[in-house]
């Protein structure tokens, strides 16, 4: 690792088969834990290189407990995180909107690291196990319409920084794998990002995918459709920036969509808005990222049939339901 720093230090960039080489050692547990860090440092003072995110992606895929859902077409909504707004739990709400509507979901998600409450956080206050077996999660996909992927449970790596990445408390470059790793492989993406470089460098990576993708990014740095400012929207087909009124009929304020201090906290706003007793800013937040990841997956002729079909899954009780079958296979 001293050999890799020192390189890193005078400003080289690895290349893809390098990048690969140290994520694969890092899972591995070959560097201590302040090597690791120094590492993890490097690439919180420069960009990243594509060929350095793509070399880490192959890493973490070749060494990750792949999940088969026996063929089901997922969606899978996920933020980069890091966006340090600490908002409530926007993606995996609109996961289980989403799951109300019909479309299966496998959820990838991890621990806060920026924010009060990650999505496994409140998965796990909502008395979700956090679990790496496929057949459950299989059963879970099958009659709750979603399951739940904890990727430190099939990410070797990511277990083995999950600590530094918790003392350090600001965003890494893990931050930027995790929606590119889920284990589960899904059929369409929501992907937010933090930033617009991270965007376009998505826009990149989802591209060679082949698969539909839709990538989010408010102009005001949040990592998913805010509301408090216009949106840029990168799909398969191009790109644009829409407003709120257009994505979600209003706008909202920061305050509006605060996310707690506490994971408790962060839960008991969960539960309140997946119920129907959500504010009218905490609903349309909700309603426009569901929306755009229903659009995604090309079952709706236009945005305003996915966003009526978001409003009907919460509003009927739907998306609670999902949660309630969800949380009985416990």
């Amino acid at each position: 690792m001293k050999k890799i720093l020192q390189y890193l230090f005078e400003h080289k960039t690895l290349s893809r088969q390098q990048a690969n080489e140290v994520l694969t050692n890092i899972s591995k547990s070959v560097y201590n834990e302040y090597e690791v860090t120094a590492f993890v440092t490097v690439y919180l003072m420069r960009s990243i290189t594509i060929d350095e995110l793509q070399g880490f992606r192959d890493a973490l895929l070749e060494l990750c407990t792949k999940v088969d859902l026996n063929g089901y077409k997922t969606m899978d909504i996920v933020g980069t995180g890091g966006d340090g707004k600490n908002t409530f739990n926007i993606s995996t709400l609109s996961c289980f909107i989403v799951a109300g509507a019909g479309q299966k979901v496998a959820k990838h998600g991890n621990y806060g690291v920026t924010s009060t409450s990650g999505a496994s956080n409140v998965m796990e206050q909502l008395g979700y196990k956090l679990k790496n077996d496929t057949a459950a999660l299989k059963k879970e996909v099958e009659i709750a319409n979603i399951c739940f992927l904890h990727a430190p449970l099939f990410h070797p790596a990511m277990k083995a920084v999950a600590s530094i990445r918790k003392n350090l408390g600001v965003r890494t470059f893990f931050n930027m794998l995790g929606p590119m790793i889920n284990p589960a492989n899904p059929d369409f993406q929501l992907v937010g990002v933090y930033n617009l470089e991270m965007a376009r460098i998505y826009n990149y990576l989802l591209q060679q995918s082949g698969k539909p993708f839709t990538i989010i990014h408010s102009l005001d740095g949040y990592d998913e459709i805010s509301l408090t400012d216009d949106t840029k929207v990168i799909t398969n087909s191009g790109e644009k920036v829409l407003t709120p009124e257009q994505v979600g009929k209003r706008m909202v304020h920061p305050q509006d969509i605060f996310g707690g201090n506490t994971p408790e906290e962060a839960c008991k706003i969960f539960v309140k808005i997946i119920k129907g007793e959500g504010t009218f800013a905490q609903n349309a937040v909700v309603f426009a990222n569901a929306a755009m990841a229903l659009q995604c997956s090309g079952t709706y002729a236009s945005y305003d049939d996915a966003y009526d079909a978001a409003v009907d899954s919460l509003e009927s009780g739907k998306a609670n339901e999902c949660l309630q079958k969800l949380i009985s296979l416990q």
